[in-house]
């Protein structure tokens, strides 16, 4: 038996509270007529009476009514196929009723053949912090152990407006120090603001191996457009490999190529290999550990051209239902031709997230250092830099319009270094939508 049809009927009767009975005769009556007509029509494949008749329910006064009306849809709409909609109506169901254990499990089988297998696990990790009975648990980590994609493609696009303090990461320094000593820095290369477009998008397509296995091919990219096209800042990533279950554990590997653009010119291409592991720890938390070496083609300056590689460990647990946090530690080291460009750096960060409504609240810190190996013969000193960056945001899910939700960020970073080109402070906010296709 398929996992999800297995836990489809453990959690029937957890689903959501059944339809309560109104006190007045008439409420009572007319309630379950409604529900009574849409299940007839579903019955004779009439979806559009069918969803008009949730639909109407949804507005009900009683909770438990609008309840039930949101989750009989959703359940509907993820039957015909139109899982991106059903997500929104579980979702929807959630951020009034976080404790709808099943609308929850829904979900994340919604995520899960939408390819998200990562936002599926979350939820997962949810329902089980909030407590499940022992039979659904049982079903419920066998299903976390045989978590798979099954949907073959899928996209999501994020556009955003972005007033930005500080558009090219660059210095507000006036001088310069050097062996020779202190020059003035010119006002073309000081920091500068300006308000910025920002677009993110990826697309994928998977195909099937059997057994859990498949080969995925992804598409990404990102663009940062502003009124003085010099300080535009463009990147565009393939990447394919394989993904496979080990045990209770998810592997995926790929191989990927970069190509990134600054002001309108070729600045850095790429090609690497990296690799993936993710292991569920218990019910509510799991482990990333991830690797990649990268070869760089520096297209400006030769001299950084080199050898990349990188590690990076992510631990995630669900403390409740609605709250979670993430602990992640990085290091990387870089090998270029000349050893001044040569560095090594490692990163630790923590995130949270919190449902509040409708509304997911993030918030995020990190810190990190970098060293150089030697220093540049124009500088008294080999690069040193202190890195730190907190960032906040919110999706407002209530004024989701077809499909599209309303996302809104603050990101305040800051990078001391001693060398001047390279200390800089900036704070970026954006105010877009994103939706996932």
């Amino acid at each position: 038996m398929e996992p999800w049809l297995e836990l489809a009927g453990a959690v029937a009767a957890l689903a959501t509270p059944t339809p309560p009975a109104a006190a007045p005769r008439t409420v009572r009556l007319n309630m379950e007529q409604v529900f009574s007509l849409a299940d007839a029509a579903q019955e004779r494949g009439d979806i559009r009476v069918a969803e008009a008749a949730y639909e109407a329910l949804a507005h009900d006064p009683n909770k438990q009514v609008r309840a039930e009306a949101l989750f009989r849809h959703a359940k509907l709409l993820a039957k015909a196929g139109r899982l991106e909609s059903a997500a929104t109506l579980f979702r929807t169901l959630l951020d009034e009723r976080p404790d709808a254990i099943g609308a929850r499990l829904e979900l994340a089988r919604a995520l899960d053949l939408m390819g998200d297998k990562d936002a599926a696990w979350r939820e997962l990790r949810s329902a089980q912090a909030s407590g499940l009975p022992s039979r659904v648990a049982r079903i419920v980590d066998r299903y976390s152990e045989a978590l798979r994609s099954a949907r073959p493609m899928g996209a999501s696009l994020e556009i955003a407006l972005a007033p930005d303090s500080n558009i090219s990461r660059s210095t507000r320094s006036d001088t310069l120090g050097t062996v020779l000593g202190d020059f003035e820095i010119d006002d073309d290369s000081k920091a500068k603001s300006g308000l910025g477009l920002a677009l993110r998008g990826q697309a994928y397509r998977r195909i099937g191996l059997g057994e859990g296995s498949s080969i995925l091919v992804r598409a990404s990219g990102f663009a940062d457009l502003y009124k003085k096209s010099e300080f535009n800042d463009i990147a565009f990533d393939l990447a394919a490999g394989p993904e496979f279950l080990a045990g209770r554990s998810r592997v995926q590997l790929e191989l990927g190529a970069t190509q990134r653009w600054f002001g309108q010119d070729p600045y850095l291409r790429s090609a690497r290999v990296k690799g993936t592991w993710t292991l569920p720890i218990d019910r509510r938390s799991q482990l990333r550990v991830g690797a990649s070496a990268t070869l760089n083609d520096n297209q400006v300056n030769d001299l950084q051209d080199g050898k990349r590689f990188s590690g990076e460990i992510a631990f995630e647990r669900a403390l409740s239902a609605s709250m979670g946090v993430a602990l992640t530690l990085s290091g990387d080291r870089e090998i270029a031709r000349d050893a001044a460009y040569s560095t090594r750096g490692w990163r630790a960060g923590a995130m949270a997230w919190r449902d509040i409504g409708r509304t997911t609240f993030t918030a995020g810190v990190d810190f990190g250092r970098l060293r150089a190996d030697d220093r540049l013969a124009l500088f008294p000193e080999k690069r040193s830099d202190r890195y730190y960056r907190l960032s906040l945001g919110a999706t407002l899910r209530q004024f989701t319009f077809a499909g599209f939700a309303p996302v809104t960020r603050l990101v305040i970073e800051r990078n001391h270094s001693t060398i001047e080109f390279h200390d800089f402070q900036r704070t970026r906010t954006e105010f877009g939508v994103v939706r996932p296709f």
